[in-house]
């Protein structure tokens, strides 16, 4: 998924070039250049609305299949994808590029919905957070991958982007046939299937010891198997609209919906696109500059490599109010020093700002939104749960997609000032609800939670910012 957020740039006028021939010759229509534009801009909003379309389906094949197995159909999706993209060019059709893009864009809603459930629901508690990096860290190396990919030496050329678009093909060709090796989740064989055989058969093989002396774990299962009984209403299915409408999750869902969304007005893609400008303006060459953008995707990746320490010594909370307060004031900043690029050493200034930036983001608001519902919700609600936030990041990043060139137009710098507001009521709103979940089991975080914004869940936990 990340991949497909960074390679798309690279070749756009390659792409739009092959589009313009391809309508010409097929069925004789010749685009301007403003219908042209409009379809560059459905050629990448699609992957959008594949990706929302993804996170609702989510949440229904992961209680239908089972995690493992939904996992399987994605990457079997991605396939047929890149199938689409090696081919587009020989057979002349916009066509199939367009599908190809939807179907990518439907495997990554549906991996931004399964694999953070799926990889929590693995981990034993005191991993739970460094598994939940797992998928963001990811996502960071796809977007650095696909920006390397797409230098002109390995396959920016004019010629090669079917193979640009596609070669992340390989990556899944190796990965399919492990996930068949990998166990189904315990947790769901346990509290939604009800399978308790095989749930522990599946622990023991996945802890590497027996069943027998695994006390702690299974008292957990039963713990959520409980909880899940209890809540159940006549057998009713936790559906979307069963969970939007629960009094008792409308906190929670609200705490993940609002940090997925905030992770992607928060400006990121913004800051990133002016990123090569603001670089230009240092000196640096195109090359360089490309290169400088490259080394802001690294320092991305080696914030995620950190997190996987610091979130199990410093906890969630910490990490994501001093991310979010953080990047609202260097968006803030970098609105001003944009805003005097022409006065000497200023963009010296908005480089560091830039990196600034990407630190902040990578220390919380950029890892934490995605594992998140994983720890907020209980098993049975957790799919539907886990859907509504991923909807929410796919609908925030098309949002963003559709405003920001306006904003950028209109605005120019001082567009990351609303990005710096949206981000400044993201972290008021998380500081007075977001509780502490690390060491916690999901009923625990859920019973803070289940009196709406009556609940004061984060009483317990005042001095957390002073412990960064």
């Amino acid at each position: 998924m990340g991949f497909h957020i960074g390679v798309v740039n690279t070749p756009a006028e390659v792409i739009k070039s092959f589009c313009s021939e391809s309508l010409l010759s097929r069925y004789d229509v010749s685009l301007n250049e403003r219908w042209l534009n409009v379809l560059w801009s459905c050629i990448v909003s699609i992957f959008i609305i594949g990706g929302c379309t993804g996170s609702v389906l989510g949440a229904v094949l992961a209680n239908k299949l089972g995690r493992r197995k939904a996992t399987i159909v994605t990457s079997q999706l991605s396939l047929v994808g890149a199938l689409l993209f090696v081919f587009c060019r020989a057979a002349k059709s916009v066509e199939m590029l367009i599908l190809g893009r939807l179907i990518v864009g439907l495997a990554g809603g549906l991996t931004t919905s399964i694999v953070p459930m799926y990889l929590s629901e693995l981990a034993p508690l005191s991993l739970s957070g460094t598994m939940g990096v797992a998928c963001p860290m990811g996502v960071n190396v796809g977007v650095l991958v696909g920006q390397i990919m797409g230098l002109k030496f390995i396959l920016g050329g004019d010629d090669d982007w079917p193979y640009l678009l596609s070669v992340y093909a390989l990556l899944v060709i190796i990965c399919l046939p492990l996930l068949f090796m990998l166990p189904e989740s315990p947790k769901y064989l346990f509290v939604v299937k009800r399978n308790e055989q095989t749930a522990l058969k599946e622990l023991s093989r996945l802890r590497g010891v027996s069943a027998s002396i695994l006390t702690e774990d299974v008292e957990k299962l039963r713990e959520e198997l409980r909880a899940a009984q209890a809540q159940a209403v006549n057998s009713e299915q936790w559906t979307m609209m069963r969970v939007l409408l629960d009094p008792q999750l409308r906190l929670p869902l609200l705490l993940v919906c609002s940090m997925q969304a905030g992770q992607q007005t928060s400006g990121i893609n913004a800051v990133f696109y002016y990123s090569q400008t603001i670089f230009k303006q240092a000196g640096l060459s195109e090359l360089s500059s490309q290169y400088a953008t490259i080394g802001c995707g690294a320092v991305n990746v080696c914030t995620a490599l950190l997190m996987l320490r610091l979130l199990p010594r410093v906890g969630r909370r910490p990490l994501l109010l001093c991310s979010v307060l953080a990047s609202a004031v260097i968006l803030t900043a970098l609105a001003a020093t944009m805003s005097y690029l022409h006065v000497a050493g200023m963009s010296c200034v908005c480089m560091a700002a830039v990196l600034g930036y990407v630190l902040a983001y990578g220390f919380g608001l950029g890892p934490i939104p995605y594992f998140i519902a994983s720890e907020i919700f209980e098993v049975a609600p957790r799919p539907a749960g886990m859907a509504w936030g991923s909807l929410a990041n796919w609908g925030g990043n098309f949002l963003i997609g559709m405003c920001f060139p306006l904003m950028r137009d209109t605005m120019g710098p001082f567009s990351f000032l609303v990005f710096a507001g949206i981000t400044a009521l993201l972290f008021v709103f998380q500081k007075l609800y977001f509780p502490e979940t690390a060491g916690k089991t999901p009923t625990k975080v859920a019973a803070l939670c289940n009196r709406g914004f009556r609940s004061r869940p984060t009483r317990l936990f005042e001095p957390e910012l002073s412990r960064v």
